[in-house]
Formats: C-alpha cells, structure tokens, sequence
C-alpha cells in the first residue's frame, strides 16, 4: 500500500487533483468528505461544537451552520485551535477505519485540507502540494464559491504559508493556469512516479539509480530534511539519532543525485525490526548487511575503538522504491566504525578542502570510467577510502573530533 498525502491552500484546485487521481485508480481519503460527516447531526463531533461555540452555529433544523462557524472560529488564533481539537482527532479516528478497509497493494490518495497546519506530512511516503498564488484563489473563492474578499483572504490567511508547504513538499504542482492543465500535470504526476512508486513498494524493489556524477543540487539538503523527518516518523523511540550523510550532505559537492541517509540504533536486532515500518514509509530492504571493513577500526566509544572485529561493520540498507527522489538508507548501531565514520567523513570533507578536492576528482575518474551500477561505483572508490580512512580520523585525533548532536 502507498499513502499520498495530498493538500493545498484553499481555492489552490486540490479537488481537482484529487478527482484525477481517483479517475486513475486510486482511492481518495477525502478528508473534507470525512469532516463533514464527523459533525453531522446526532454525532459527537457536532455536540461538542455546539458545546464550545454555542446554538448560533446551528441552523434551524439543528445541522451545522459552516459560515456562522466560520465566523467565529477563525476570529482568532485560540478559537481556531479549539475548534481543529475537536475535529481533527474525529477525522483522524475515520481515516484509519477507511485506510484499514483498503487492499493491500492500494494506492492512498489522503485529501487532506490541513495537512501541513497537523504537521502529517512526515506521516506519508509521498507529499504532493497543489498551488496557486493568493490573489488567484481569492478571485476563484468569490467566483465560484460565494465568498467575500474579505472571508477568502481571511482564510488564506489563517492556513500555512507558502514557505511552509515548500517545506514538506515531494512534489510542488502550480496550478496558476488552466483547470485542464493541472490535469494533464496530476496525470503525468500518477504515471511517471506514482504509480511506479506503489508497483516498486508491492514487488519490494528499489527505484533504479544510475551512476551518474551530477553537478551540487542547493535543494538537496532540503530533501534530506523532509526524508529525516519522514524516517523520525518511522523509526520513533527506536533511531537514537538521523543523519544526512554521504556526498549530497557536503555543500557544493557533486555527486550522484542519491540521498544517502543513516539511522543510528541501538542493535540489529533493532535495525531489523524497522523493516516494516520502514517499508511503509518507502524504503524496500536490500541484501546488504556490512559495510566494506577497514583495518584497525575507529571510534570514539572506547570499547569499538581500534579493533579488528569484522562483526562491527554490519548494517542494514534500505534503498526508496520512490523513482522520483533515490534515497538509501543505513541503519548502523551506535558507536561501531561505520556508524561512526558515515559522520565522521562528512565533518572532515566540510572542513578540508583539499579531502574535498581529492573526493572530486576520484568521483569524476570512477564516473567517466563508466561502472555498470551503483555497487560497481562504490567498489571502484574502495581502495581511495582505506587511505581517506586514516586521513580523516588522523584529522579526527588532531582536532578532537565528537559525532555532533
């Protein structure tokens, strides 16, 4: 199963995404439908309403008067925020019987009004944001659902930020044109990454990557940050700590356009048991168990340090079925070598810009040389990291290098 968490200021034309993705197949968890019907008359949702704003959000045969509810709660902050307490855990509640109901290899398409306001995003594989300027969706609010200037430009107001949304967006669709040209974007969306997506996450496979050396990406640390939070969310009390690590978390560094990210655990035993939730968050387990060993090993836990125990490099990788954002993903315990060097290696990089130099040009020489796939790429690089290896925690002994927080 694939869950798309799917949102949008109002008036920015989600409805109109939403509609195309159930048209190709995929099951909309309307979280408008749901709030409506949580508040219904004879409902709980709806005594608690009246109970926090009073009878005047009634109308005369005792349903739910949404303008005059309106009115008063989005006044202000604390109105607000009482009314989404009352809401929110009612629609939250339905959801879960809905998704429960689906089939195993569905695709989840959560039509979610507030769904960067919730802080959810980092509940869903895939985050898709639909936009439109303000002052477009002021004019389509009065034009085609009644509103004064004065309530859509409150509402607008009372929802998340552009800044905000850009933050946890997977996918960014500007809907600043047609009605027709967001539907051919949703179509194109669905088939070219969606749908690949939800078959690569059945088959438990990993989106193909290519070896391919590509110049610094300025936005790759702000995916690393939404793929952090997405794997807090998975992981929970089990991650002691996520990093982003590899080349991609080294400024201006080129690299392949894969996000390499760790999770530091306490065992294996703990890396193992994440596969489930890891895998419903995107992330397929692969065959790799350890990482290359190196000669007396390193750490700054005295009990792992310079030790020559191969069993200390184990780990778990985990690679995103998501051919639209390549990620892998090594869970390693804390305080054994790998764990230790994956932070390490970064910290020496930024601060030396000679290792950067040297990185570079081994990259681009493995590159040109043309390896079949990713695994030939890092087995051509090996024999540069034994020395990089020492390099970098000679730097480490010199400067009193500590994993940071």
């Amino acid at each position: 199963m694939l869950r798309i968490g799917l949102t949008g200021g109002i008036g920015a034309g989600k409805s109109t995404v939403s509609a195309t993705f159930s048209e190709l197949g995929g099951i909309v968890v309307d979280g408008d439908v749901i709030a409506r019907e949580v508040v219904e008359p004879g409902t709980e949702g709806l005594t608690r309403l009246v109970e926090a704003f009073g009878d005047g959000i009634l109308t005369e045969d005792g349903a739910l008067n949404r303008p005059a509810l309106a009115a008063i709660a989005f006044s202000d902050d604390e109105k607000r925020a009482t009314l989404n307490g009352i809401v929110h855990p009612l629609v939250a509640h339905r959801r879960s019987e809905l998704i429960e109901a689906a089939h195993a290899d569905a695709v989840i398409v959560e039509d979610i009004p507030l769904l960067v306001e919730s802080q959810m995003a980092p509940m869903f594989p895939l985050v898709v944001i639909v936009h439109a300027d303000p002052d477009l969706r002021v004019n389509r609010l009065i034009e085609y659902r009644g509103f004064t200037e004065e309530d859509a430009r409150a509402r607008i107001a009372a929802q998340a930020s552009e800044e905000q949304r850009r933050a946890v967006a997977d996918v960014w669709l500007d809907n600043s044109g047609s009605a027709g040209e967001l539907v051919e974007k949703a179509r194109a969306l669905w088939h070219d990454r969606i749908q690949p997506f939800a078959h690569n996450l059945q088959a438990r496979r990993c989106a193909p990557t290519q070896p391919l050396l590509v110049a610094a990406d300025p936005d790759w640390p702000a995916q690393a940050r939404r793929i952090v939070a997405r794997l807090n969310t998975a992981c929970g009390h089990h991650a002691s700590r996520i990093d982003h690590i590899g080349s991609t978390a080294v400024p201006g560094m080129d690299a392949k356009d894969v996000i390499d990210v760790q999770v530091t655990v306490a065992s294996l035993d703990d890396a193992d048991g994440l596969a489930d939730s890891l895998l419903a968050a995107g992330y397929v387990s692969t065959a790799v168990t350890a990482d290359v060993g190196k000669p007396d090993a390193r750490s700054t836990q005295a009990e792992f340090d310079q030790t020559d125990d191969d069993a200390l490099w184990g780990k778990r990788l985990y690679c995103s079925a998501d051919p639209g954002r390549p990620t892998h993903v090594h869970v390693r315990v804390a305080g054994w070598p790998g764990q230790q060097f994956a932070l390490l290696f970064v910290d020496w990089l930024r601060a030396n810009a000679d290792a950067r130099s040297d990185y570079l040009a081994l990259k681009r020489r493995v590159a040109d040389a043309g390896p079949a796939d990713g695994g030939a790429y890092a087995e051509a690089k090996e024999p540069w990291f034994l020395d990089a290896y020492r390099r970098a925690w000679a730097w480490a002994d010199a400067t009193g290098w500590r994993p940071g927080e």
